[in-house]
């Protein structure tokens, strides 16, 4: 019965060759660490960056007291925010130990665990040195890009904070990273990307969400489109109301007169 089948999964890797702990966690380097907190950085900032909210508080780092209220997005209560919570978005990461380089870091299930839960549901028995109550826990990779990007944001604040308060036209990952953590060092990794497989249960996750960004960016432009065709109509209404007003105004003037010209020569 296939409830009752044994499959021994027996994972190839360099602690089971050498048995060395080292080569089998493969713990992030600093091009890795500083890619994915400028990308979880600027995702932070643009999310925050939609509200039209306006602080009244003296509580920023240049101004004196009796400053006038300033917007949200162009305060530093903003910059804290984000820079408090940044690192902690890293948590939500997984290990995809079938894709290489940075790309082993990525949102959603990976698809050697994911083709591993499709069996357990299927009520085929999995064997594994790790307890299936562990299987989604943070790997110890992920904890590691936690750990250095509470580190690295603390090292860098100063280099973040004038990317804020400046334009903001140059890349963040550019400016931290290539400028800054990574100068005259190996930068390959910035430029590494993920071309999703067919079936990919991450690719899927993030198609997804992107499919559902632009429906909601369309639904968003053809409410505006919408509106604006229902208040060109009201004017539109409106000032033909207002011409057929005036029109039988001129027309009961034009009477008046008539019959006040016909009253005199009678």
């Amino acid at each position: 019965m296939r409830a009752l089948m044994l499959i021994a999964l027996v994972f190839v890797s360099a602690q089971a060759k050498t048995g060395e702990d080292d080569e089998w966690v493969h713990l992030p380097n600093k091009c890795e660490v500083c890619k994915f907190l400028s990308i979880e950085m600027k995702s932070a900032f643009e999310e925050t960056g939609k509200t039209k909210a306006v602080i009244d508080t003296n509580y920023r780092f240049l101004d004196n007291k009796g400053a006038p209220p300033i917007k949200y997005v162009k305060s530093d209560i903003r910059f804290i925010e984000v820079m408090e919570s940044v690192c902690s978005r890293i948590l939500q990461y997984n290990l995809h130990k079938e894709r290489d380089g940075s790309n082993r870091f990525a949102k959603g299930m990976s698809e050697t665990f994911s083709t591993l839960h499709n069996l357990v549901h299927k009520g085929v028995k999995v064997v594994m040195d790790i307890p299936y109550e562990l299987w989604n826990e943070t790997s110890a990779e992920v904890s590691d890009l936690k750990k250095q990007c509470d580190v690295m944001i603390e090292q860098y604040e100063e280099v973040i904070e004038d990317w804020y308060k400046g334009s903001q036209e140059e890349d963040l990952m550019t400016h931290l990273c290539e400028k800054h953590v990574l100068k005259g060092q190996d930068t390959s990794c910035l430029q590494e990307s993920w071309v999703g497989k067919k079936g990919d249960t991450a690719a899927i996750a993030e198609d997804k969400k992107k499919k559902k960004s632009k429906k909601k960016a369309k639904n968003s432009e053809d409410g505006q489109k919408k509106e604006k065709k229902v208040k060109k109509k009201k004017k539109k209404s409106k000032l033909s109301g207002e011409n057929s007003d005036k029109l039988k105004k001129e027309e009961d003037g034009h009477t008046s007169d008539e019959d006040i010209q016909g009253k005199t020569e009678l």
